[in-house]
């Protein structure tokens, strides 16, 4: 009996601390926040992602409504049993397509933002939305989000993305994960430097972003978003999307929430 109660009390401990060293991402496209969502589509957004330690959001608008609808939604999170903070990025500097902000919002029972939040400095002139760093620390390991939203398609993505390749090398004493939406697939040619260099996308084969309409169950487009992780740095735990649509009324509705679903990575610092 003594024997079977210490085996779970070990137990219970070793299954506290792996559970305390796993850090989970959220990233998500959130569609012109700012310029819509209503307080229940808020409300809705929260509960998805409530349970993340970490949120990075895309294409909050640039006028002074964006960072107003993060302060809104991050309230009804404190609403909802945690305690969270943000960080709202100035208006990303390129000129040749459509400014937008992003936006982290993290649990601070969880993580610990290490110094500030910065968009891009070196090559914001390439890049047309340049990419919003934040660096948070779990116990006393730590990591850097990279926050991006790539222009679109049309106006191939790849000759921005093809800049990402020195970031490494930019920041050589940061463990970077590249997380948000490049309009283009993981198996684009542009990603390989980086899968070279020893990071993994956490999806393959999995399309994120919605149709307009939904033909028969299929509703998903195109293979948009993704997170890159170093591989030598990380041990990818659990990765996955969250088909949000399939539980609103109607797709109609759901696209008014947003046109890509989120998508999440859970993962250990080596």
């Amino acid at each position: 009996m003594q024997k079977r109660l210490n085996f779970v009390i070990v137990f219970l401990i070793l299954l506290a601390e792996f559970s305390y060293s796993q850090i989970s991402v959220c990233s998500w496209n959130l569609k012109d926040l700012g310029q819509s969502k209503s307080e229940s589509e808020l409300n809705l957004i929260a509960d998805i992602i409530k349970n993340y330690d970490v949120i990075a959001i895309q294409e909050v608008v640039s006028g002074s409504e964006g960072p107003q609808a993060v302060a809104r939604l991050h309230d009804i999170l404190n609403r909802k049993g945690s305690k969270w903070e943000y960080s709202v990025s100035n208006s990303t500097s390129g000129s040749s397509y459509k400014s937008e902000r992003y936006a982290f919002i993290w649990k601070p029972s969880k993580l610990t933002l290490i110094g500030k939040t910065w968009l891009e400095e070196k090559y914001n002139n390439e890049i047309d939305r340049e990419p919003f760093y934040a660096t948070f620390q779990s116990e006393n390991k730590r990591f850097t989000l990279v926050n991006f939203h790539a222009i679109t398609k049309a106006k191939q993505p790849e000759t921005e993305i093809k800049y990402f390749k020195y970031l490494p090398d930019e920041y050589p004493n940061l463990n970077l994960i590249f997380c948000g939406d490049f309009n283009l697939p993981q198996s684009h040619t542009v990603f390989n430097p980086l899968k070279v260099s020893g990071y993994h996308p956490i999806l393959k084969n999995q399309k994120t972003s919605l149709r307009q309409k939904c033909l028969n169950d299929d509703c998903l487009a195109s293979e948009y978003d993704n997170i890159f992780y170093n591989s030598n740095k990380i041990t990818l735990v659990n990765t996955g999307v969250i088909h949000f649509y399939k539980k609103i009324i109607t797709f109609e509705n759901a696209r008014l929430i947003s046109d890509h679903i989120p998508l999440f990575f859970h993962f250990k610092i080596n």
